[in-house]
């Protein structure tokens, strides 16, 4: 009798050690998702806290463009208070297609595309532009992971235990970043 019950507290030492070490997984897997969120939300950050400056520089330039400068400024607040991946998507989208129409706005300002700071305020956002892409993929990678070892057997059983891991969204493009560009000349 003591070798049954030896070997049921053997099977429960390797069961109680794999749900530990299954359950450790998840957390590294879902503080890795919120890392390269933060990520993601600093470089958005940076991209929001250089548009006033752009703004008021392209304002000396283009005063009678009015509508199209009103449209980064409402994108930029829009991106700002957005928190969730998707609602992120969206801003990101409007604030990527308004700052288009601005670039294409300076364009017609040959004064304005010779601006030293203008220049330099583009150059900036076309890096964090970049940087963002970056942290994106290794975002939807840690979501990608996170979900798949929530979803696969034996993991699944630790996850309907607790609640706390939660299946991620990726953060994906929007509709009007899948369109293809209208090109006429």
């Amino acid at each position: 009798m003591s070798a049954v019950l030896i070997s049921l507290l053997a099977v429960l030492a390797v069961l109680s050690i794999w749900g530990v070490s299954q359950y450790n997984a998840l957390v590294s897997l879902s503080n890795g998702v919120d890392a390269a969120w933060s990520n993601i939300d600093a470089q958005i950050t940076r991209r929001a806290d250089l548009i006033p400056n752009l703004v008021e520089t392209v304002k000396g330039y283009a005063e009678h463009e009015k509508g199209t400068l009103d449209a980064v400024v409402s994108a930029r607040a829009l991106a700002m208070g957005a928190k969730d991946p998707a609602a992120v998507a969206a801003a990101d989208g409007a604030l990527t297609g308004a700052l288009r129409q601005l670039f294409a706005l300076a364009e017609s300002y040959p004064q304005l595309r010779a601006n030293e700071n203008f220049l330099q305020l583009q150059g900036e956002l076309a890096r964090l532009e970049d940087a963002i892409a970056g942290y994106r993929q290794i975002y939807n990678t840690a979501v990608k992971d996170l979900n798949t070892k929530r979803e696969v057997f034996p993991t699944n059983l630790v996850v309907a235990m607790f609640s706390k891991f939660k299946a991620r969204e990726y953060f994906e493009a929007t509709e009007d970043e899948r369109k293809k560009p209208i090109v006429s000349f």
